[in-house]
């Protein structure tokens, strides 16, 4: 495939193009490291098991400062999921957006500036 048609495939941001098919956006990135890979789906499957324990707290009318504190841990470590996400969305996808140029770069752009205010709240 020509290096344009790659390029237009790819998507505006650098990823890969979409797949009509999957319900949740369809684009792929474009390098993950394995073992990035798996440190983010154990990290998010220990969240998932804290969000069913902090549920069981709610139900089991535990003391709310107790909740709060496993409130705030869960989200640290979503935050912790989202830092190692933006690293490699920056390594591959952004970088290879900023290398191919024009309408790509600028997409590419205008999504980090949009992902930087959306995770900084």
């Amino acid at each position: 495939m020509a290096k344009s048609k790659q390029r237009k495939a790819a998507g505006a941001d650098g990823c890969n193009g979409c797949d009509a098919n999957d319900p949740v956006g369809g684009r792929k990135a474009d390098a993950v490291d394995p073992d990035i890979k798996a440190r983010n789906l154990d990290r998010l499957r220990r969240i998932e098991g804290q969000v069913r324990g902090v549920a069981r707290m709610v139900e089991g009318d535990r003391y709310c400062a107790d909740i709060l504190g496993q409130l705030s841990a869960i989200h640290e470590a979503l935050r912790s999921v989202g830092r190692e996400l933006m690293r490699n969305h920056l390594r591959h996808c952004v970088t290879n957006a900023v290398r191919a140029g024009g309408k790509d770069a600028e997409a590419a752009y205008d999504e980090i500036v949009d992902l930087m205010y959306k995770n900084a709240r």
